[in-house]
């Protein structure tokens, strides 16, 4: 198989594109920057995607060094994905993509169809989660 970066755009914001396009990468990317999550919660937040579609987009974000798949020797074997520094530099930008969707869909009038946006920054979790 070829190296996956041979075959990404050559224009920074298209290759950005392409690495995180897809309907469930940015949302698979939300649970793993809370941190190491294993296949069966993924599938667990996840009931819409079906589990050869989520091995698929980990692969993909794997490839492209979004997520480290991490298997521990153990019977039975354990796998979990967590993010990577890479992975994690995404964070703004899905925290952007989100506020720009929010916008767009109150110029259209459109906001009380809109669902919660689930990417909150990570420090604003971490505050939350210790003010609790």
């Amino acid at each position: 198989m070829a190296d996956p970066t041979k075959r990404l755009p050559k224009l920074p914001v298209e290759r950005a594109l392409k690495v995180i396009a897809g309907r469930w990468k940015p949302v698979i990317l939300y649970y793993v920057f809370d941190g190491p999550k294993r296949l069966s919660e993924l599938k667990r937040m996840m009931p819409d995607i079906t589990q050869k579609v989520l091995i698929q987009q980990l692969r993909e974000m794997e490839e492209h060094g979004l997520v480290r798949r991490q298997v521990f020797a153990e019977v039975p074997a354990r796998v979990e994905y967590t993010a990577t520094d890479l992975g994690l530099g995404l964070e703004p930008v899905l925290l952007a993509l989100c506020q720009w969707g929010q916008r767009h869909a109150e110029e259209q009038n459109e906001l009380d169809e809109l669902a919660d946006c689930i990417v909150h920054p990570r420090s604003n979790r971490a505050r939350t989660m210790t003010a609790a």
